[in-house]
């Protein structure tokens, strides 16, 4: 039953839930289950909920149930109905939808395989409704229309930034290209114009990444035979303020992201761009966002150039846009700095560098530029006066200069794209144009350019809304529809407030600017004092408040008039626009056309009379065509595929004129029904009729009319609808709910009357069926417990039978086990014992072998430890013997040394005196050694060797001689002779180099060798070392004491 419900149940209307937004619109929803107080429903993403009885509004009309391709055939145009609509097609990636001749373009924000060369051949020579909506479809519908009625057509392509309104321009210039027949040179130009067009115009957006900051109508003329044979663009109101300030994620126009990502070294020298990164430029770094996700500027960059090529750019042009392009770059870059002149506020610049970059690119000398950027030239009185500017007016006026220098560049590139896509016709031909223009648009902070913007956006709508009313006079007419006392209103008021009634906003604001003392503030006043009694015209909330508002089709929208005067204006410095006038770049002369003297020139016109003039221009050409309209939709803020944000999209319904079409309908017969699907509906309203298919259904709608509403109501009868009024609508669903309820409640008595029988009969069986189960468990029951009685006896007998038999059984087997375990622990005990002597024997073998390698070891060590001794033994015997030498040596030389003193001592004291008075004409003789000299002169050395006496008990082999051989060592007399055969050098002479002179230290080497030489003297005189001649103690290395 409830599956039942959730496919066939009611469709209705349902209040919004749980918000207060004042874009928050009805929904479409199921009916599930009814109660008093609440009822349950289901909407379409298949949710379901409990809402209050009174939050259903209607029933669903019959043609809201199901998506529709032509919303012009919804049997009730409402908001909601044309929202639900379309969200339920872009549930199913169906992004258009048509209203009329009007096509809805919701963006995918994703690539849908639907505009390839097959859809161009499919949509090709159809009609409108012939084949599923489409942009080709327009597009071919506008080109046959044409072709077959040789009048002008029009497409015109609204929408909020990010819809994709520049994507449909381009798709619906490709489809034109590509039916047009011949694929001409011409073709291909008009092409190419829109990277260029992008490059200079598009920009980074919060909402956008490729945001069309301009509009632009391109008017694409046709041969009689259809090809193409020229092109002219249009563009309105270049977004300026872009070039010097950016938000935050947004970007400057992409031309100068793509230059310096393109341009190679030697172009950026040239140029002087010596930082290919836009973070160093104060132009492009405001915004921080540098890249943009799947674009790749260098690549656009050639392509750019391509594009310029092939609509006949020369070179030089080519380089005189790179060239004021990188000027503005630099001149983003230009300081200044605050000084005072005179007491008055002044400015000078503060960066030679790039104000000397900016003169050479634009072609002007240094000096004149410094003063044009700081100073200003005034006509006062007949004469011109120079004052000096502010810092913050230095910087205002070089950001007008740029502002006024690229539009001045986008209009030329424009230009020149006209004159080579623009071939004049040589007979009158007709065009279809295109329209790619800014939708409405209503920000936090609303300025001059959205004035503009609205401005045109109201001249759009009322076209818009005469198309919508014209569309329903055809279709009065071909019902034969009384039609004549059908009134609409039009937003003409709103019109004539803004630009077209005397004494208008924009006039008003015309005549501010022109007043020398004029400022934001009196205009507010004036606007206020002027219009502040009209109903369209709403003033701020407070008097503090300086701002102004008005009623536009979409609603009310307030504007700050902060800027005004100075945007309207659209000037820049006298000096600079005379001095560019000298300037030797000749395209920048060409940009700002050399104007009049002050004192005889008309004035420059102002922003607002360009715009409307170039609108008024616009709206002519349009009436004389034939409209087509593309509204494009934005699904949701954050660029996601299949996210309909509901809100978002009435917003943008309504700034799109889309609920104009309803409103028009509802001025005449809104609820339209085909008769035969109306006689469906309401046949139950009257008596019983046969088969839909043997009846008159215009009759029978007749019948039901008169039947179910008033007579005075006013419903017409068209050939093929019928055309009633809201009213009527709402009568005939309350008839038509009364009657279905009476019915539903009848249904229902005899549906519970054949229910609750059922439930009757089903629980007698029941019953019945489980007495008779009860029973028959009752007796088995009975009978098992029966069973397990003579089941439980016998298993008593058998248990004592059984157990005599285990009692004798169980005592034999104990005395088995007993002999059993006994033989096994004999048996066991002789393994583990023949075991253990086998482990003892085992391990005595391997002690013994382990104790025999370690005898071997020990035996080896030993004959290693003897050759090491012997070893050691032969070198200090040869060390001994190299010692012996160098001490008989040092003994021979000692001898000799002390046998020449002695002779010369000697030769000193057996030489005669001589008397004080002979002369001493000959060599001085040496002075006799005193007594005490000859007493401290030792005596001679003992001439006889010294022998060693070898120890008890050392070996005979310490004792060897020269040669190795033994020599004899006979024993001393006495002590005595001992001593002094040890320190008898001690009788030597002394030395006289001091008390720690060469001889002591020869002496003491001399006794220590004698000591360890000699192993037999007393060790009382080697008790310690000996100090000879107390002098001062001094560390003696390796000192041996025995």
């Amino acid at each position: 039953m409830s599956e039942f419900l959730r496919e066939h149940g009611e469709y209705v209307w349902v209040k919004p839930q749980n918000t207060s937004s004042e874009f928050a619109v009805p929904f479409g929803a199921r009916i599930v289950r009814t109660e008093k107080t609440q009822t349950l429903v289901c909407d379409d993403a298949n949710k379901q909920f409990w809402v209050p009885a009174g939050d259903v509004l209607k029933a669903m009309h019959l043609t809201s149930h199901e998506d529709v391709e032509d919303m012009i055939t919804l049997g009730d145009l409402q908001e909601y109905t044309i929202l639900r609509n379309l969200q339920t097609r872009y549930a199913k990636q169906l992004i258009y939808t048509y209203t009329g001749s009007m096509l809805v373009a919701i963006n995918p924000y994703q690539i849908l395989p639907i505009y390839t060369h097959r859809e161009i051949q499919l949509y090709r020579n159809k009609k409108l409704n012939e084949l599923p909506p489409h942009i080709f479809a327009i597009s071919d519908n506008a080109f046959q229309r044409l072709q077959r009625h040789k009048e002008n057509q029009c497409v015109v392509i609204s929408g909020e930034s990010g819809a994709g309104k520049t994507e449909s321009t381009k798709l619906i210039l490709q489809y034109l290209a590509a039916i047009s027949g011949k694929h001409s040179w011409i073709e291909q130009q008009i092409i190419e114009s829109n990277p260029i067009m992008e490059a200079f115009g598009n920009a980074k957006t919060v909402r956008n990444d490729n945001s069309s900051r301009f509009g632009k109508y391109i008017d694409i003329r046709f041969t009689p035979e259809g090809a193409i044979q020229g092109a002219r663009i249009q563009q309105y109101l270049l977004e300026k303020s872009r070039i010097v300030f950016q938000s935050r994620d947004e970007r400057n126009y992409h031309i100068f992201y793509c230059m310096l990502a393109g341009l190679t070294s030697a172009e950026r020298s040239r140029l002087q761009l010596e930082e290919q990164s836009p973070s160093q430029y104060h132009y492009l770094a405001q915004g921080g966002s540098f890249t943009l996700p799947g674009k790749q500027d260098a690549k656009d960059f050639a392509d750019i150039r391509a594009a310029m090529k092939v609509l006949s750019f020369k070179p030089d042009e080519i380089w005189c846009i790179l060239s004021l392009l990188a000027a503005i770059l630099h001149l983003g870059n230009l300081r200044f700095k605050a000084t005072e002149v005179a007491n008055l506020e002044a400015a000078e610049v503060d960066d030679s560098v790039n104000l000397q970059r900016v003169a050479d690119l634009l072609g002007l000398a240094t000096s004149p530029l410094n003063a044009a950027l700081t100073q200003r030239t005034i006509f006062v009185h007949g004469e011109h006066v120079v004052t000096s500017l502010s810092k913050e007016a230095a910087l205002e006026g070089r950001d007008a200069f740029v502002k006024s220098l690229y539009d001045g560049i986008f209009v030329r590139i424009v230009r020149r794209i006209n004159d080579t896509i623009d071939k004049r016709p040589e007979a009158p031909v007709n065009s279809i144009g295109v329209l790619d223009i800014f939708g409405f648009e209503n920000f936090d902070n609303n300025s001059f350019e959205q004035l503009c913007i609205n401005y045109a956006n109201e001249n759009l709508q009322q076209f818009f809304v005469a198309h919508i009313f014209k569309m329903e006079q055809a279709e009065y007419q071909l019902e034969h529809i009384n039609w004549q006392h059908i009134e609409f209103q039009d937003n003409q008021d709103i019109l004539d407030l803004i630009g077209m009634k005397p004494v208008n906003i924009m006039s008003l604001i015309d005549e501010e600017s022109k007043f020398p003392k004029g400022t934001d503030n009196t205009l507010l006043e004036k606007l206020h004092v002027q219009h502040g009694t009209r109903s369209i015209y709403v003033k701020g909330k407070t008097t503090q408040t300086s701002l102004f508002g008005i009623r536009h089709y979409a609603g009310v929208v307030m504007y700050n008039p902060l800027g005004f005067l100075e945007k309207n204006r659209d000037s820049f410095s006298s000096d600079l626009r005379n001095l560019v006038q000298r300037a030797s770049n000749k395209y920048l002369v060409d940009i700002f056309p050399h104007e009049m003297p002050m004192d005889t020139a008309k004035k420059q016109p102002t922003l607002s009379i360009k715009f409307r003039n170039s609108l008024d221009m616009l709206m002519r050409t349009l009436s004389q065509a034939h409209p087509y309209f593309i509204r494009c939709i934005k699904p949701n803020e954050y660029k996601e595929p299949n996210n309909f944000d509901k809100e978002l999209c009435v917003r943008q319904l309504r700034y799109s004129g889309m609920m104009e079409t309803a409103r028009i309908r509802r001025a005449g017969y809104p609820i339209r029904h085909a008769y035969r699907a109306f006689v469906e509906r309401y046949r139950l309203l009257v008596p019983r009729t046969g088969p839909l298919d043997q009846c008159d259904c215009r009759l029978l709608a007749r019948q039901i009319c008169e039947a179910a509403l008033p007579a005075d109501t006013d419903r017409q009868f068209g050939r093929t609808k019928l055309f009633l009024r809201d009213e009527d609508d709402i009568l005939l669903e309350a008839e038509r709910s009364r009657i279905m309820l009476k019915y539903i409640v009848t249904i229902q008595k005899g549906i519970r009357r054949v229910l609750f029988r059922r439930y009757l009969l089903k629980y007698r069986q029941a019953i019945l069926t489980v007495q008779r189960y009860w029973r028959g468990r009752y007796q088995r029951r009975r009978y098992q417990t029966m069973r397990r009685g003579f089941h439980r006896l016998g298993a008593c007998i058998a248990a004592q039978q059984l157990t005599t038999k285990f009692t004798m059984v169980r005592s034999r087997t104990i005395k088995l086990q007993a002999l059993c375990r006994g033989y096994l622990a004999r048996k066991r005990f002789a393994l583990e014992l023949t075991a253990k002597r086998q482990q003892h024997k085992e391990l005595k073998r391997v002690q013994e072998q382990e104790l025999l390698r370690l005898r071997t070891e020990q035996a080896e060590k030993e004959q290693l430890r003897l050759k090491a001794e012997q070893e050691q033994l032969r070198l200090k015997q040869e060390q001994e013997k190299q010692a012996q030498q160098r001490q008989a040596e040092e003994q021979q030389r000692l001898r000799e040394q002390i046998a020449a003193r002695n002779a010369i001592a000697m030769s000193a004291v057996q030489q005669p005196k001589r008397t004080k008075s002979i002369k001493r004409t000959e060599q001085p003789v040496l002075p006799a050694p005193t007594l005490q000299a000859r007493m401290s002169l030792p005596p001679p050395p003992p001439m006889s060797p010294i022998i060693i006496t070898p120890m008890a008990g050392r070996p005979s082999s310490t004792a060897a001689g020269i040669n190795g051989k033994a020599v004899e060592t006979p024993g001393y007399e006495s002590s005595k002779q001992i001593v002094d055969d040890v320190f008898g050098f001690l009788n030597d002479e002394p030395d006289v180099s001091g008390p720690l002179g060469p001889n002591v230290k020869e002496k003491s080497l001399l006794f220590e060798r004698e000591l360890r030489l000699r192993k037999d003297i007393p060790k009382k005189l080697l008790s310690r070392p000996v100090n000879y001649y107390e002098a001062a103690p001094r560390k003696i290395v390796n000192q041996t004491r025995l």
